[in-house]
Formats: structure tokens, C-alpha cells, sequence
């Protein structure tokens, strides 16, 4: 079954050549020229979304925030030639997947793509491992089958990288996972992911925790864990 990629970009000159080369590689392709055109194309069976970030009305940075302000939480990939350190954190923290700077090549983008979509699509392995189980920590309430958090009988609403680091850490109560090894597990075979991207994750997944927020601390120099220690 092919994949379905949504590309926005005001550029229809490079919409053109990531259309002919990423359907070469077998993807169902659907452009858009602008954030508020990708909106109205958006469907459920789209896969990824390919979104440039300097665009007319509404910015790529803005789309994603309305997508996940929304609980749409499609990966997302900018494209755009901001390439300064800030503008990358700006990107993963309105929930982008991955950010590559233009001028790109064809092959990074695929490469990429391939990445991003591997990491969103559980092996059955893991699906076997996750059918019916349930995490409970006080009033912390992680369903790992429906992929929900319930905190103070609050539903909060992650992104799929956010609910797998607070998987991973509260899966193992109290134990130490360095930015490496949460890197490993969450963004297993993706090699532009930093340490400083897993603490703009972990900023942002706390702040959606709210008064909760204390169950994930951060031991200077070591990493960080699920603290039990206070529920």
C-alpha cells in the first residue's frame, strides 16, 4: 500500500521536484501551495507531511500548531532555509518530527522520510507488547493499547514522541535514561536527532503535564527518570 505524503511549500518549483522524485520512490503524492490549501487537503489517510515554514498567511510553523492544538498528530518534517539553531527548537517544539534545511538533496529527504515513518509505525512486536496494558501512578494514567494519558481524570493530548519518552520512563519507575539511550529508544535509527532536541521534548512534554509535571526530573549530568518519590 503506498504511502501518502502531503507536500506544502509556495514554492511550486520545488513542490514539482519532490513530487517526481518522491513518486518514483513509490509515494502517493499531494501537493499544496499554501498552509491554509494543505488544511483543506489534509485526510486521515495521509502519512507525513513534507511542510516548508516561511509561506504567505499562514506559516508552516503555525499550521503545525493548529494540527496539534487539534490532536492531529501526523509526522511533520519542515523544509525551509531558517537553519540557525533557534529556528530548529522553534520547529520541534510545535510538534515538528524532523527539520531539514534547504538547500537539500533528494536523497536526504527520502532518507528522512523513511526514518520518520519507521519510527511512527510500530512493529508488531512492539503492538504485541503494548495490546492491553496499562500503566497507573497515582492519578498518571497511561493507556499503551488506545495511546492515552489521563492525569487528575484529564485526557492530555501528546504527540506520538512525547507519549514514547513518558512510555519509556515510566516503564522503568525511578531508573536514570541518558539524552543517548532515550535517543536510541525514541528515535532509534534517526542520526540528526541531538541531546538538545530530547530536552526540548521533555520541556515541552512536562509543561502539558502541568501539576504532574515533577514525575519526570532531570539528575544533572545523568539524565532523566519517572520520580516516584512524590506520588
Amino acid at each position: 500500500m503506498q504511502r501518502k505524503i502531503l507536500i506544502v511549500d509556495d514554492e511550486r518549483d520545488i513542490c514539482e521536484i519532490l513530487e517526481f522524485n518522491l513518486s518514483n520512490e513509490g509515494y502517493d503524492i499531494t501537493c499544496a501551495y499554501s498552509a491554509e490549501e494543505a488544511l483543506e487537503k489534509l485526510t486521515n489517510n495521509h502519512s507525513l507531511i513534507l511542510l516548508d515554514v516561511m509561506m504567505g498567511e499562514m506559516s508552516g510553523y503555525k499550521m503545525a500548531e493548529t494540527l496539534r492544538r487539534n490532536n492531529n498528530n501526523i509526522p511533520i518534517i519542515f523544509l525551509t532555509a531558517k537553519d540557525t539553531e533557534n529556528d530548529m527548537l522553534t520547529g520541534f517544539s510545535v510538534g515538528g518530527d524532523d527539520y531539514i534545511s534547504k538547500p537539500f538533496s533528494i536523497k536526504e529527504v527520502v532518507a528522512r522520510i523513511k526514518v520518520v515513518l519507521k519510527r511512527n509505525k510500530p512493529s508488531e512486536e512492539q503492538q504485541a507488547q503494548e495490546t492491553s496494558s496499562k500503566l497507573v501512578f497515582d492519578e498518571v494514567y497511561i493507556d499503551l493499547e488506545s495511546k492515552e494519558v489521563v492525569i487528575d481524570n484529564e485526557k492530555i493530548a501528546l504527540t506520538k514522541t512525547e507519549f514514547e519518552i513518558l512510555v519509556l520512563l515510566a516503564q522503568y519507575p525511578d531508573k536514570i535514561f541518558s539524552r543517548d539511550d532515550i535517543i536510541d529508544r525514541v528515535w532509534k535509527d534517526n542520526p540528526y536527532i541531538t541531546e538538545r532536541t530530547v530536552d526540548v521534548h521533555v520541556a515541552r512534554l512536562r509543561k502539558k503535564l502541568g501539576e504532574r509535571a515533577f514525575v519526570i526530573s532531570n539528575r544533572s549530568g545523568y539524565g532523566y527518570r519517572f520520580n516516584t518519590s512524590y506520588l
